[in-house]
């Protein structure tokens, strides 16, 4: 919503947003664009009135400025609505989904596009540190979509990546996600199925070679397929894979890649864009310069801050196949360290008992563990409430040191006594996490240094 709020600026609409507890950086960046932000809702906040109301798929009825925008019979439209009337609609548009590892793909797609010259428009659910911006109208007829497979608005329950008019498919992975929206895993490839029938039979679908789920939901696919993996069956296949300290080096396509990232989901994320790139001729060595002069996201791995020789990393994953990714990743970038893993039951899944035992396992792949209490958790029945305390004491009884604290600054007061010169600290959460990263170097500039 953030980015696409700056596009439609960027087209010269004047644009005022209303959300609550905006954080950095999207607020940073939207102040930046000159749009106005409104904390909280309220009915007033319609007026004066507008051309277009964008409603976002985080709100419902009862929220007061959408019984507003019905009441007086407002023009209204979701985001991928919007999207595919003032952007799409006349465009050749590559879309990336899948579970994990959306956002770190379609920024390097963008910007091995950019790299060729081609002056692709993107929409990205992230900022990508190459481009400073996750959002761009772009001069040629490309767009590259971040393609979410949540649902569109309160008043349109289908999969919002439907809207996008998709000529490339990249499907990652898929995985069950969105409790709150699919009841079980069949009814997600359900959804991804509709989005491989509107491939047109002269564009590409690129799947995971090595992810039964993504596969199946290509069998009847009309366009054709790539697959692209570390299986001797993919028709791109990834080999020699190699990490050193400053990232991973592979092999693809008959050509030796790098890139200055971590973890084999990395090397998956980047096969993929370059596939993609090559699909639309894109020269090898400049996918290849590309991909090694990618900056990565931010919220993706990203080094908030060294304090004392400890290292304080934020990182988005709330899926336990992505926090169990990251730090598999860390382990092998830094064999010595002592891991240290925040986590905050903040995502609509994540809040709910659907990952009680699976999030235990990923999270006690670190040293030591702390474990925020449920976000929103007087919105969900008892009876479907994560116990983040069950999860402490499960890992616990994996031998891992792990505790259970209501809260940032709770959590800040427990870890820094605990912290040692050459810790890492990897924060997990899809919010702002009560400001924990100041917390934590606040608390670590006093401890080391001193105020």
């Amino acid at each position: 919503m953030g980015n696409a709020a700056a596009m439609m600026a960027g087209a010269g609409f004047r644009v005022r947003g209303s959300d609550r507890s905006v954080y950095p950086p999207m607020s940073t960046f939207l102040q930046e664009q000159g749009i106005r932000l409104l904390e909280g809702y309220a009915a007033e906040h319609v007026d004066p009135e507008p051309d277009l109301c964008v409603i976002g798929n985080a709100v419902s009825r009862g929220n007061p400025e959408v019984e507003e925008i019905l009441n007086r019979k407002l023009y209204y439209m979701s985001l991928a609505e919007t999207l595919k009337e003032h952007f799409l609609r006349r465009s050749h548009n590559l879309v990336v989904t899948g579970t994990h590892g959306k956002t770190t793909t379609t920024s390097l797609l963008a910007w091995i596009l950019d790299q060729a010259g081609m002056d692709p428009g993107f929409l990205i659910g992230g900022l990508p540190a190459n481009f400073g911006r996750g959002c761009r109208p772009g001069g040629g007829r490309y767009w590259v979509l971040e393609g979410d497979e949540y649902d569109t608005a309160f008043f349109d329950k289908r999969s919002k990546f439907l809207h996008y008019c998709p000529e490339l498919v990249i499907i990652n992975n898929i995985e069950f996600d969105h409790a709150d929206i699919f009841a079980n895993l069949a009814e997600i490839q359900t959804s991804f199925r509709r989005l491989v029938s509107l491939v047109p039979s002269q564009g590409m679908i690129l799947v995971n070679a090595d992810d039964p789920n993504a596969e199946a939901v290509t069998r009847a696919a009309p366009a054709p397929i790539t697959e692209v993996g570390l299986s001797q069956n993919a028709a791109v296949r990834i080999q020699a894979v190699r990490s050193t300290h400053e990232g991973v080096h592979f092999e693809l396509l008959g050509r030796a890649f790098f890139i200055p990232m971590h973890g084999e989901f990395n090397v998956r994320n980047a096969a993929m864009a370059a596939t993609a790139a090559h699909f639309y001729q894109v020269p090898l060595d400049v996918i290849a310069s590309a991909i090694a002069e990618f900056k990565g996201v931010r919220r993706r791995q990203e080094v908030r801050a060294e304090i004392g020789g400890v290292t304080v990393i934020d990182d988005f994953g709330h899926h336990p196949t992505a926090i169990r990714e990251t730090l598999k990743s860390f382990r092998a970038r830094y064999p010595k360290a002592r891991l240290w893993a925040l986590f905050e039951p903040r995502s609509n899944t994540t809040r709910r008992r659907v990952f009680q035992d699976s999030l235990p396992q990923a999270l006690a792949l670190a040293d030591g563990v702390l474990v925020a209490k449920v976000d929103r958790l007087e919105e969900l029945p008892p009876a479907e409430r994560l116990d983040p305390e069950k999860v402490v004491a499960d890992i616990a009884a994996a031998g891992r040191r792990a505790f259970y604290e209501p809260d940032a600054p709770a959590i800040v007061a427990r870890l820094a006594p605990l912290l040692k010169p050459g810790d890492l600290v990897i924060v997990f959460s899809n919010g702002g996490f009560g400001g924990i990263h100041k917390r934590l170097e606040e608390a670590l500039t006093a401890r080391f240094i001193g105020t």
